[in-house]
């Protein structure tokens, strides 16, 4: 139980902090150059999947075992912190858009975690 705990924490934190990198990547293209949001939505989403891919991917790794109940928690994990701070932060709810898009991050966690879990088991 211990190693799936560290494994869904660490997956959570991977997630955030490539997030991170990413955000402070687009924010210096968009400050130093003429490109708007609208044209580095594309962008900033397949980086958002990939984030939480690679994110799912250690979780299953450290986990070890239920790959897609590990990859799943910590996509779960950064989606309920993130409508924290959008509520507390903002004071506004998710859009229907929005709870579409972190369906999707869960579910793409899971797969990374699935992935994480037969990559660290060799087989």
């Amino acid at each position: 139980m211990k190693t799936f705990s560290y494994g869904i924490m660490y997956g959570t934190i991977v997630i955030f902090v490539f997030a991170g990198v990413c955000s402070l990547v687009f924010s210096l293209i968009l400050r130093f150059s003429s490109l708007n949001e609208a044209a580095l939505q594309l962008s900033i989403t397949i980086a958002s999947f990939l984030a939480l891919f690679i994110g799912g991917v250690i979780s299953g790794k450290l986990s070890g075992q239920k790959g897609w109940l590990s990859g799943g928690a910590a996509g779960l994990l950064y989606s309920l912190i993130m409508i924290l701070y959008q509520y507390l932060g903002h004071n506004s709810m998710f859009s229907w858009e929005q709870s579409i898009y972190h369906l999707c991050f869960i579910l793409t966690a899971m797969m990374g975690g699935v992935l994480g879990v037969n990559v660290s088991s060799g087989k």
